[in-house]
């Protein structure tokens, strides 16, 4: 056999090993966690995959929102748009408004970078929330896991005990 299927064998027979191998110190509460640390993972690329395109789809969303904004100079004797709101204009000035459709305003639109930044930022947070959320499971699962353990092993020591500690 070549040294390179070898290699090709080895990571399969590494995962084989760690979750179904027949050690038979492995209790059966272990191959659970690594089912459940595997599935975890699983979870985890999965949310931060979907975080990413969650960010792109703001990312041009936002970019699409500001490219249908135009300037409209707008006086004050004039109606005002609803919802404009003008500060520290003199009486009679023309004052640039952003409006997203006819008749609706908005807040001055984000630059591209202000854009890509916010997209990160929100996709950033939930990538850290999902993996904070999947910590929680993790140690969760664990803590009902150990529980689990010491009760199996404390009633294999009671079975086994009274031999190995005679009180004579």
């Amino acid at each position: 056999m070549t040294d390179s299927a070898r290699r090709a064998r080895r990571p399969r027979r590494r995962r084989r090993r760690l979750l179904l191998g027949r050690n038979k110190l492995r209790r059966p509460s272990d191959r659970i966690e690594g089912l459940i640390v595997a599935f975890l993972a699983a979870a985890f690329l999965t949310a931060a995959i979907a975080a990413a395109c969650f960010t792109g789809h703001l990312y041009q969303s936002e970019r699409a929102t500001a490219a249908h904004t135009r300037p409209a100079a707008t006086a004050l004797s004039r109606p005002r748009p609803t919802g404009a709101i003008i500060h520290n204009a003199p009486p009679g000035a023309s004052v640039q408004v952003w409006l997203a459709r006819p008749g609706q305003t908005m807040a001055f639109p984000l630059s591209p970078g202000g854009m890509a930044g916010t997209a990160l930022f929100v996709g950033i947070f939930l990538t850290a929330g999902a993996a904070a959320v999947l910590a929680l499971c993790y140690l969760l699962c664990r803590m009902i896991l150990d529980r689990h353990r010491l009760a199996r092993w404390e009633s294999a020591w009671t079975a086994v005990g009274p031999r190995w500690t005679s009180r004579r």
